[in-house]
């Protein structure tokens, strides 16, 4: 499963949620690249310098990122891809990397970009354990490791539109690459996360019918 969307349309809070229903594998490139940030190497400075400029990293470091870790044994039950992928490039690799295994969805949500900015500006996260909220709350502390709440250098506002940009010139032109396809759906993403959920929900199950169905007449002699 794939999870695409503009900046702070919710993919995360989604693909969580998904990942626990499901028993799945939750899968953010973005985790994966705080971490590289945090552990101070050439590779995750070089990151951070890009993701502080509202750009996004390469499609070879992306690509290479994902491909090891979809490697692992605990990926191989299914997982749940957020912020991957954000370029055809990326899209066409991850067809190849999951050529053997079983058929793709792909989850499009859809918020005014107004909307984005509002969310993303007051979006805070937890300087000790990446944990994400809303806005900073009354103590502004994290409820999961009592970490102090601060805002991401990437979310101010002048960023935030620039990231926004970026992910329409980039990242957009997937929509064409999944559109045909009869595992894809896009989905209003300004409604609240739990009526969000309910409809990625009730939309995977369509599908999955609408794609087993479609491979038992494949199937079927003539």
């Amino acid at each position: 499963m794939v999870m695409l969307g503009p900046p702070g349309a919710g993919k995360g809070t989604q693909a969580e949620r998904l990942a626990e229903d499901n028993g799945l594998l939750k899968i953010s490139t973005g985790d994966i690249l705080r971490e590289a940030v945090q552990s101070g190497a050439e590779l995750g400075q070089l990151a951070k310098a890009i993701m502080d400029k509202g750009e996004l990293v390469s499609d070879e470091i992306m690509i290479g990122l994902v491909r090891d870790r979809l490697a692992r044994t605990d990926a191989k039950p299914g997982v749940v891809l957020d912020g991957f992928p954000r370029t055809v490039a990326q899209a066409v690799a991850l067809d190849e990397i999951l050529e053997d295994r079983d058929d793709l969805f792909v989850i499009d949500l859809v918020v005014a970009e107004e909307e984005l900015v509002r969310r993303l500006s007051a979006r805070r996260v937890c300087g000790q354990c990446g944990a994400t909220y809303p806005s900073a709350g009354l103590d502004g502390s994290c409820e999961r490791c009592g970490g102090k709440l601060v805002q991401r250098s990437d979310d101010c506002e002048s960023v935030v539109r620039e990231r926004l940009k970026v992910y329409a010139r980039d990242t957009q032109p997937l929509l064409h690459h999944y559109s045909g396809r009869l595992n894809f759906a896009s989905i209003d993403g300004a409604q609240s996360p739990e009526a969000v959920g309910c409809e990625v929900k009730s939309i995977i199950e369509s599908k999955a019918t609408e794609v087993s169905l479609e491979g038992t007449a494949q199937e079927s002699p003539q």
